[in-house]
């Protein structure tokens, strides 16, 4: 048995969405601020230690208008006060052992479907009760006769501001049962199904389901602080003690153990009688009239729980100037050693712990444990992050088979993702599939493996694991062409669209020919991506491609200018995914919407494509619109006189006896160049300049506006929560 899907319906950013789990480890990934450490504090207020301590804050924040928006005149509260839900699904195929631990969850005595369904909700405790002293409030505060020239208002000025203050008196947490009968494929209730709920705050149902799911928490702020006296040391040491106390073979019937701490006791009692002698013979004698003078003795009470908690120390032992070992080794305390390695050890040992307690939990253990780790990969290099959540695994105790162990890692780190392969990682999209930017959308990386074709998903997992990119971390993608655009995008940035360089942009350098293997998985995160590349002019194979409108006619393998008629593209990114055109004469005369697709919906598309365009150039009297075939043509162009000039002989760019061409001779000539030159050294070369003094080429300037317009989303508006922000009574 195991925790196969939950939803959440109406917490935080957590609209309404449905996360499938690993049965053994899945892995929360998104940018900033997109849920993932709500989808686990969820589970903290529901089934934690934490449970019921909800605030209005946990809300969505379009609740928050519901609230106020009620009307206590026409709306039915029970129907339209917003509740915070989570649906828990639990999958019990083949594992009879547990199936009498559900039998209070079962919803008929025909079910047969092997999902166990459990409705936890957040809701008023009585809807009517809830408005009705809301209003008594309400009244009271309209009848306080305010100062003269005041706009103050008592409280509650608000639905919001009065459960601001008293929604844990109004709300609690309810369970119902539900059958997968009655739900779609995506396990959701159909219309008009109405779950069996349970009744009263401390239901039967809740305490079963605390005795089948066990939850705990290891968070990102451990408070592990490299310091000599307070920080990681004496916490280390300290849940050392814990992890002693609670779990690892007790000492007492061990005789050798119990006299060695009982000689210590001994001989430390003789060393204190004989040191505080002389000032306790004096405190004897300050006794107080009528009573027996008491006689104080210092005496020191021994055992091992407390030697580990207050006199051991972690240190750590210097092997010898060989790698070897030995019994004479030296020590070094604990804050002499790292904080990433501190940060590991600390981790392991609160996992343990975690599941020492959950072995040896009092009466029926639960089959199902549940931990959350936060961020593991505060201080770890970049190794230790490849192999965290493998090796951690690896060191659990082995439990039987009825009992299963179940991890959610939430992350920022590449390292730790792409050690695994795509079925566990769940994408937390800041933007819900309303369009809304306040909810979440949740893309589950196993219906990706399911529909990709497989040579498309080995090539990512490879490129996305060597190169340690962060696509799943960014707002947006940049594909670029390679080395040069990867060195300049920054500059280009920050002269073409300084708005960007807030946003976190991932930039993944992967060339015309395969860029294209991309599309499938941008396509479904939907995230932003500009794609930059080359148009790559060859010349065409035969006359009819000069009219050609096939995007399947074969590209030929000599290089040329975008000038020469019938040329086409060998670009496979231009070809095949966007905008499918072979044609050169095509491809320079698409249009934005051409560049940008629409999705199968009609809605605007996450992904452009940017390459060469005509430009107009100048040089003497002679004017022509002409387009490169790639960067360094396309830069040369649009600075021509800048290049020429002797000062940037350096950027190999510059052509003898030019000043005497013409437009379309400088042209061929430059295009020649740029075949046979270091493209390296000309981007390294082009970082010296003042970047003031030469202009992007418009293609790329051109599809930074398109990413800059499409990742800076006017967020929409929503009641403001006023009654709520002093936190008055708190």
């Amino acid at each position: 048995m195991y925790v196969k899907t939950f939803r959440v319906k109406n917490f935080r950013r957590l609209r309404d969405v449905r996360i499938d789990l690993d049965p053994e480890t899945t892995v929360f990934v998104g940018a900033n601020n997109s849920g993932k450490t709500s989808a686990a504090q969820v589970f903290r207020l529901f089934l934690g230690a934490e449970k019921e301590r909800f605030r209005l804050y946990d809300f969505t924040a379009d609740c928050w208008a519901e609230f106020d928006a009620f009307d206590a005149a026409s709306d039915d509260p029970h129907e339209r006060l917003p509740r915070i839900v989570l649906d828990i699904w639990l999958d019990l195929n083949g594992d009879d052992d547990n199936l009498h631990r559900v039998v209070d969850f079962l919803p008929n005595l025909s079910w047969d479907s092997g999902l166990v369904g459990i409705r936890l909700s957040y809701m008023p405790r009585n809807a009517k009760a809830l408005i009705e002293n809301f209003e008594e409030y309400r009244n009271r505060a309209l009848a306080v006769e305010r100062p003269e020239g005041s706009n103050y208002e008592p409280w509650p000025r608000s639905l919001t501001d009065y459960l601001s203050r008293e929604l844990r008196h109004e709300y609690e947490i309810t369970y119902a049962i539900l059958d997968a009968s009655h739900c779609d494929e995506r396990l959701e209730p159909i219309a008009g199904y109405d779950p069996y709920t349970a009744p009263g705050n401390a239901s039967r149902l809740g305490v079963k389901l605390d005795s089948l799911i066990k939850v705990d928490f290891l968070d990102a702020q451990r408070h592990l602080v490299d310091g000599d006296s307070r920080g990681r040391a004496e916490d280390l040491s300290r849940k050392l003690s814990g992890f002693y106390a609670r779990n690892l073979e007790q000492r007492e019937n061990d005789l050798a153990a119990v006299a060695a701490i009982a000689d210590s006791e001994r001989h430390l009692n003789e060393h204190f009688a004989k040191v505080f002698e002389s000032t306790l013979d004096k405190l004897a004698d300050l006794g107080y009239p009528g009573f027996a003078h008491p006689r104080l003795v210092v005496k020191a009470a021994f055992n091992a729980q407390s030697v580990l908690n207050s006199g051991a120390r972690v240190h750590y032992a210097l092997p010898a100037a060989d790698g070897s070992m030995d019994a004479a080794e030296r020590t070094l305390p604990d804050q002499y050693n790292g904080l990433g390695f501190k940060n590991l050890i600390y981790m392991v040992v609160e996992v343990l712990d975690f599941h020492h307690r959950w072995i040896d939990a009092e009466g029926e253990r639960p089959p199902i444990h549940l931990v959350f780790i936060e961020e593991p990969e505060a201080h770890l290099h970049t190794q230790l992050q490849q192999v965290f959540i493998r090796k951690i695994r690896e060191i659990l105790p082995h439990v039987e088979p009825a009992f299963v162990t179940q991890m959610i890692v939430t992350t920022h780190s590449a390292h730790v993702i792409y050690e695994k392969s795509f079925e566990p990682i769940r994408y937390f999209k800041r933007t819900g599939v309303d369009g809304n930017v306040h909810h979440t959308d949740v893309k589950d990386l196993m219906t990706f493996r399911e529909t990709a074709e497989v040579d498309t998903r080995q090539f990512l997992r490879q490129y996305l694991k060597l190169t340690h990119c962060d696509l799943f971390f960014a707002d947006a993608a940049i594909l670029v062409e390679g080395n040069v655009e990867r060195l300049l995008l920054p500059l280009i940035i920050q002269k073409a669209a300084p708005e960007l360089q807030s946003s976190h942009l991932t930039i993944l350098e992967v060339g015309g020919a395969y860029a294209h293997k991309f599309q499938e998985l941008i396509n479904f995160l939907e995230l932003p991506a500009l794609v930059i590349t080359d148009v790559d002019s060859v010349r065409g194979p035969n006359p009819a491609a000069a009219t050609t409108d096939s995007a399947d006619v074969p590209a030929a393998r000599s290089s040329c200018m975008t000038t020469q008629a019938g040329a086409v593209t060998s670009n496979e990114t231009l070809a095949s995914w966007i905008p499918r055109m072979r044609l050169i004469d095509q491809l320079l005369d698409a249009d934005e919407a051409t560049k940008s697709p629409l999705t199968a919906a009609g809605t605007p598309g996450c992904i452009r494509v940017a390459y060469q365009t005509r430009r107009p150039i100048t040089w003497g009297e002679h004017q022509a619109a002409l387009a490169g075939r790639t960067f360094e043509e396309a830069f040369a162009m649009e600075n021509l006189a800048w290049c020429q000039d002797e000062a940037q002989a350096d950027l190999r760019l510059r052509v003898a006896g030019a000043a005497a061409m013409t437009l379309d001779c400088i042209h061929e000539e430059i295009h020649k160049r740029v075949k046979s030159f270091d493209k390296t050294d000309f981007a390294l070369a082009l970082i010296t300049k003042d970047h003031k003094q030469w202009t992007a080429p418009q293609y790329i300037a051109d599809g930074l506006y398109w990413l800059r317009d499409r990742i800076t989303v006017v967020a929409p508006e929503t009641a403001p929560l006023t009654s709520i922000e002093a936190e008055v009574g708190e």
